[in-house]
């Protein structure tokens, strides 16, 4: 597949997202990974006075977004960017307070259905992996002219892959004979490196190291460590940030935030009182993450790994 005209998009936890972030009149929701639009057709139709504003680094998701949203015209606003950069997306639009922030941290169906995009093995194409095709950086320079330490580190920390060294050692021996240039190709070379008997049996043995790869070349851990910071400045008092993630590493970093946003102190235990001046920033309201229903499981495998946390601004008033 080249090329998706009408992709299929099945929004994953749409109805919690829609309860959790509870869109009112003269509301101003930010979906910052709009993605196909989704999320933020639920959000529209939920409630005829919100309006939701859009980001995302995909200029191809964003096409197909604006056709799907095209019938609530001006409560609809798309940006081609980074939602970490909301900020200074707001202040272009003249807007100071929003009234919800989401995340959907997973790949879309076109990324991961269109094979010149590289996301996936599951067809032969280009090694690129890039959200946003106007960026340099593929994941094909990166398998093809990091050095061996880097790609280790890549493969272990974003992938948390066991036999990183021995991947990357087979990587090396194949590049030096000709350049990786295609999925097919480099999902062969990872097969091959790990040893069968350790082969998982619920996923493909690449799935560590394309997933790792994709993180290195799109930034996404520190995109989502900024782009939290930037929703949470940017909500109002009372209202709510939620995310979906789908691997460990996200949900730690969202789990983290929202944990220590919620803390009153920070000081160690053994301080008989307390310096730090730290004040409570957030009310979680998801205390375990919300899975999705083996029924949407069953019409979407796609949203097995799905975890939603959300947390709420206090309101100080």
């Amino acid at each position: 597949m080249t090329e998706v005209d009408h992709p299929i998009h099945r929004p994953v936890l749409s109805q919690e997202v829609v309860s959790l972030l509870d869109p009112r009149p003269g509301g101003v929701v930010v979906d910052g990974t709009v993605g196909l639009g989704g999320h933020a057709k639920a959000l529209l139709q939920a409630e005829s006075g919100v309006t939701v504003i859009g980001i995302d680094r995909d200029e191809e998701a964003l096409r197909h977004a604006a056709k799907r949203l095209s019938p609530f015209k001006e409560r609809v606003r798309l940006i081609h960017g980074n939602y970490r950069d909301l900020g200074e997306h707001l202040d272009v639009l003249g807007i100071d307070t929003i009234t919800g922030f989401l995340l959907d941290l997973g790949l879309s169906s076109l990324q991961l259905d269109t094979a010149n995009r590289g996301f996936s093995f599951r067809y032969d194409g280009p090694l690129d992996m890039r959200m946003d095709t106007t960026q340099s950086m593929t994941a094909a320079e990166l398998v093809n002219h990091s050095s061996e330490d880097e790609l280790v580190r890549i493969l272990h920390d974003y992938g948390e892959e066991r036999f990183a060294r021995r991947i990357v050692r087979a990587i090396l021996a194949a590049r030096a004979k000709e350049l990786i240039e295609t999925t097919g190709r480099l999902a062969e070379i990872v097969h091959s490196a790990i040893p069968r008997k350790f082969h998982p049996k619920a996923i493909h043995p690449a799935t560590r190291a394309f997933q790792a790869l994709r993180i290195a070349v799109n930034e996404e851990l520190a995109n989502l460590k900024g782009g939290l910071e930037a929703g949470f400045q940017a909500i109002a008092p009372g209202e709510v940030i939620a995310v979906i993630s789908f691997h460990s590493l996200e949900d730690r970093i969202v789990k983290g935030f929202f944990r220590y946003k919620a803390l009153s102190c920070t000081c160690p235990p053994d301080f008989p009182v307390c310096i730090c001046d730290k004040k409570v920033e957030a009310e979680i309201i998801t205390r375990k993450p919300i899975r999705p229903s083996p029924e949407e499981i069953a019409a979407n495998p796609r949203a097995r790994s799905a975890k939603l946390r959300a947390a709420r601004k206090p309101d100080i008033r």
